[in-house]
Order: C-alpha cells, then sequence, then structure tokens
C-alpha cells in the first residue's frame, strides 16, 4: 500500500489521546431543515450566507464560536443507492487531519463510506516531488477495519500497477508485483519465463511475447486451505501493446500501459482474498507479456499451437490478449478448480457497448449471474451480464485452423468472450472485459488507472459465492 493511501486511515485505538477529530455530518437534502435547527443561530447564518441546503456534493466546514473548525457538512441530496461513493470527494479535498463520522443517515452503509473515503484519497505520485497527505478517517468499527483497508489497499495496488509506464512495468515487473504480494501473505509463487514457455506447453504466451526485449512468462500464485473450494484467478498481463505487425495509432497505443490491468485486477482480487482470509484455495494465474514489433513478431496468417492442442489463425495480431489468456485459462481448468474468474483489458467493443465504467460479465453458468450483479449494485461497483452467443461462434471460424483470434467488426465483446470459452471447456467460468481506466474524474475515482468488478466479486465470493449451485 502506499503510503498516501495508509494514511487515510486510523483505528480508533491508534488515535492520540490528545487529539480531538473533526466530525463529519453527512446529511440528505431532505433532512436539511431538521439538522439546521440542531445548529447555533450564528452557524445558521454561516450556512445561509454559504447558501448550504446539503445538495450532492456540497461541503462546508463549519467553525464554532472561537472560529475553529470542529465540523464539516457534507450533502448527499436525494440519499439515492449511490450517495457513499461520493465521500470520496472528502478524502480527496479536505486538509490533512483527522475526521470521524458524526450524523449520518439512517440507511447509510458506513463502512461502504469508508472505502470511498479511502479510495478517494489515492492519488498516483510515484514521479511527482511532492507527495500526497491525506486526511485520515477514524475507524470505530473494529469488525470491519481490515475489510475497509484491504478494499482500499488493493485499489490502490491495481491503480498503482495500472498507472505505471511501461518502462518501469514491463514483464519482469509485473512479476515482482506477485512476488510481493506472494511473500506479504505467505503464498506460494512459480514463473515460467521465455523459452522455458516452449517447453513446457505455453506456446501462445510465447508467441506474442517473443518479439519483445524482455522475456514473456506465467506467473502463478497458490494460497489457502486444500479443503475449501478452489478459486482460479486469471489476469491479463501484456504490459504494453503496439498491436503488433497490425500497429495502432498514436491516439490508440497513447494508454496502452493499461493493458496489463486485468493482471492488476486479478492481484487486487487475490490481495482481498488472503488479506481478509477467505476460506477459498486459491489459484491466481499471470499470463504476461509485451506484445511489440521485431523481425521475430508473430504475424498475421500465421498459426498458432496452443496449450489445449487447438490450433489459431491469427486475424489480427491485436488481438493478442486472447491468446496469452488461452494458455493460461487451460492451465488452471487441468487443475480442476469449482470456478474460474478471469479480467482482461480486452476489446474497444465493450467500451462501445457499456461505456468506461461497467464492465461486462460473461458466464457459462446461469446461476452465480443474478447474484454477482446483485452485489455489484450493493457495493457501487457494477457488473452487467452479456450473452455468450453461441451462433457467434461461426465468426471465429477459419478454414485452416480449428479457429481464428479475431471475429470481424461485429459484437466484438461477445466474440473475444466466445473464443476464451473455448479453453476453459466444461469448467464453472465467469469473464470481466475491463477497461481499467477512468477518462474523467469523479468521486472515489480519481481520472487514471481504474478498478472495477473486483469489489462486486469479493463481496460475492464472501457471501458463499463458491458454495452455491454452480453446475446450472
Amino acid at each position: 500500500m502506499s503510503d498516501a493511501t495508509s494514511q487515510s486511515f486510523i483505528r480508533r485505538q491508534d488515535l492520540p489521546s490528545a487529539v480531538v477529530p473533526v466530525i463529519l455530518d453527512i446529511i440528505g437534502s431532505s433532512h436539511w431543515d431538521r439538522y439546521a435547527k440542531s445548529l447555533t443561530e450564528a452557524q445558521r447564518v454561516f450556512v445561509g450566507e454559504r447558501r448550504f441546503t446539503a445538495e450532492a456534493g456540497q461541503r462546508l466546514r463549519l467553525p464554532e464560536a472561537n472560529g475553529r473548525v470542529k465540523r464539516v457538512l457534507f450533502g448527499i441530496g436525494e440519499e439515492d443507492t449511490g450517495a457513499e461513493m461520493r465521500l470520496g470527494s472528502l478524502g480527496a479535498s479536505l486538509p490533512r487531519g483527522y475526521y470521524r463520522f458524526g450524523h449520518v443517515p439512517a440507511e447509510f452503509d458506513l463502512r461502504l463510506a469508508a472505502i470511498a473515503w479511502g479510495m478517494g484519497a489515492y492519488k498516483f505520485d510515484r514521479y511527482l516531488s511532492e507527495k500526497s497527505e491525506p486526511p485520515s478517517l477514524v475507524l470505530d468499527d473494529a469488525a470491519s477495519e481490515t475489510e475497509i483497508i484491504s478494499s482500499v489497499a488493493a485499489t490502490t495496488l491495481c491503480r498503482d500497477l495500472i498507472n505505471t509506464p511501461a518502462s518501469d512495468m514491463g514483464p519482469a515487473a509485473l512479476e515482482q508485483a506477485a512476488q510481493d504480494l506472494a511473500k506479504t501473505f505467505g503464498a506460494e509463487v512459480s514463473s515460467v519465463v521465455g523459452e522455458d514457455l516452449l517447453t513446457q506447453n505455453f506456446p501462445m504466451i510465447h508467441a506474442v511475447g517473443r518479439a519483445a526485449h524482455e522475456a514473456p512468462r506465467l506467473v502463478e500464485i497458490e494460497w489457502g486451505d486444500r479443503s475449501h473450494p478452489r478459486l482460479a484467478i486469471i489476469g491479463k498481463g501484456i504490459t504494453f501493446d503496439t498491436g503488433g505487425v497490425n500497429m495502432k495509432s498514436a491516439s490508440g497505443a497513447r494508454l496502452m500501459k493499461k493493458d496489463m490491468g486485468g493482471a492488476a485486477h486479478a492481484l487486487a482480487l487475490s490481495h482481498m482474498i488472503m488479506a481478509n482470509d477467505l476460506p477459498i484455495r486459491l489459484h491466481c494465474l499471470l499470463a504476461i507479456a509485451e506484445n511489440a514489433v521485431s523481425a521475430n513478431a508473430y504475424r498475421p496468417g500465421d498459426i498458432l499451437q496452443t496449450r489445449l492442442g487447438i490450433t489459431v489463425e491469427i486475424d489480427n495480431t491485436d488481438a493478442e490478449g486472447r491468446l496469452v489468456m488461452g494458455d493460461a485459462l487451460t492451465k488452471a481448468a487441468e487443475d480442476t478448480p469449482d470456478f474460474i474468474i478471469d479480467f482482461a483489458t480486452l476489446t474497444g467493443a465493450a467500451r462501445v457497448a457499456l461505456g468506461p465504467h461497467l464492465p461486462p460479465m460473461f458466464c457459462n453458468r446461469s446461476a452465480p449471474v443474478e447474484t454477482v450483479v446483485r452485489h455489484g449494485m450493493a457495493q457501487q461497483d457494477p457488473v452487467w451480464n452479456m450473452p455468450l452467443w453461441q451462433p457467434y461462434n461461426a465468426m471465429l471460424s477459419s478454414p485452416i485452423a480449428t479457429l481464428k483470434n479475431a471475429g470481424g467488426g461485429f459484437a466484438g465483446s461477445v466474440t473475444a468472450a466466445l473464443f476464451l470459452e473455448r479453453f476453459v471447456k466444461k469448467t464453472p467460468w465467469m469473464h470481466f472485459d475491463t477497461y481499467g481506466w477512468n477518462p474523467t474524474a469523479r468521486p472515489a475515482h480519481p481520472k487514471g488507472g481504474d478498478m472495477y468488478g473486483v469489489r462486486a466479486v469479493y463481496a460475492w465470493l464472501k457471501a458463499g459465492g463458491l458454495n452455491a449451485r454452480l453446475s446450472e
């Protein structure tokens, strides 16, 4: 966790005895008149002069008679289901100091509000001389402390990995991030690198990454009690995507440092599972490569062998993520997990369909879908179910190979998911086509690398998702 994120919270028992935190009063507009009656006459004049009426996002530092600020008023408007996430604007804007919740609406989720506070306090300052010093929120509920802190730490990890440029986040650095996470929680970690990918039968990962100056690799983390349900989490780790021989335009390449966002999401979810000691046998696999161009780059028209034993004709070298994921998914399925979840910054088509903030979810079982979507809404981390429309498999047909790696201009996120589905066979599986980036700052979500769907999935797992009927 970055220093700034660790400073965003303080446990109540760690608060210095001489410190009196500033009170945060969270007020809905419909309750403002009643709340205002609790203020002194001077305070009512003060808030009136500043036209504070508890509309969504309004913030006011309220002084006492001596001029010192001991209370902050924050408006959430009509108290809709997204109210808690608005607290992220306080974590981002209040001056350094200690704060604690005071008045809150009856239905307000303080755990979720605290997570939003920490998410909003995030700033990527690795390359800045002036480091962030966020305000600190006092955590009063010991039962939820670990989950709050781990949720924010996982979000920070994901964002930091995505925001770091490819010059400092190549395949070796991304592997090191996995090594560091494994060490933190006493997990086992292993990797297959470079030419060993061929001898150990990961030919598609090797093909995609062989042109780069840093070798491609498959990194695996193992953690948990062997008696618990086995969950495989796979992440796409393309540390930079030139598009290969089918090279991207300048604008298309500009954000391709984020093409390892799936691996960042996989590590973030693994962090939350291990930090909260969920009863899960975790297997995290990262398919890592840089899709570069050189004399030995793979080409359109090439036929690639796969770990599964089928062949793939390369229709477009810019559809590389599904290739590395295919080998990783095959490896995960070989170990007979109870469930497979993957995250990948896979298609622009997903952004066209649902925009940057709402990742499409594909699942080869109907039973988990409604529950995961419901948990996403409750956590204000929404996901949207999309169909594995089997007739579109025809778009992936090839006359000279088992299938091709791109399906043309129609239903791009669906055909990409159908490609991945080939490699899990009958294993229960869920796929998230995430953008991994927030193009415009909003409460709890600064502009830049961002995490989508992970808190939704974690909530589902915590609620016993792996113990549900996954065969349907």
